[in-house]
């Protein structure tokens, strides 16, 4: 009896070891599961020492003080150094680290349009022109390009979109 206990016992004494610990970088809300429209079960505050549980996806599990609940990814920065961070020490690291191709790696934060969306979609002439009212005037951007030291290149325009009638676009068929 005794001899089952022990292993047991370092196990339970070893487990905070084997947690990673980290640093909120924004107050932030925690979560009883890992997505935005769960109910929340605490929150934590900017610098905060936290104890990272568990990882899935794009969200970590995480306790604080006695607090325990779900938190985006993006708001803890896992590790030594906390919001100090190594700074330069950093991006050294993630540029001269060799990366492992089999593994896959998930960007939180990113969202593409769907099929269903992509087929909704319509020419907007008020919206080509609002963007067309934004560009920066020729002799403006000749002049911030001398500045830079760039050297001129004639590039041809690109030819205005037809209209919705006269389109022939498979994807306005869709």
């Amino acid at each position: 009896m005794k001899i089952r206990t022990i292993p047991l016992l370092m196990l339970l004494l070893s487990a905070p070891a084997l947690a990673a610990t980290g640093t909120v970088l924004r107050n932030d809300k925690l979560y009883a599961q890992p997505s935005a429209t769960a109910t929340a079960a605490g929150s934590v505050s900017k610098g905060e020492n936290v104890t990272v549980l568990a990882k899935q996806g794009g969200w970590l599990r995480v306790s604080a003080g006695r607090s325990t609940g779900w938190i985006r990814l993006l708001s803890v920065r896992v590790g030594e150094g906390g919001l100090g961070g190594a700074g330069i020490g950093d991006v050294v690291g993630a540029a001269t680290t060799k990366s492992d191709p089999s593994r896959v790696v998930a960007v939180a934060g990113l969202r593409g349009l769907n099929d269903e969306e992509l087929k909704q979609a319509k020419f907007n002439a008020d919206e080509l022109d609002r963007l067309d009212a934004l560009a920066t005037p020729a002799a403006q951007a000749r002049n911030f390009a001398a500045q830079a030291g760039l050297a001129a290149a004639n590039v041809p325009a690109l030819p205005k979109p037809a209209s919705p009638q006269q389109s022939s676009s498979p994807w306005e068929a869709n």
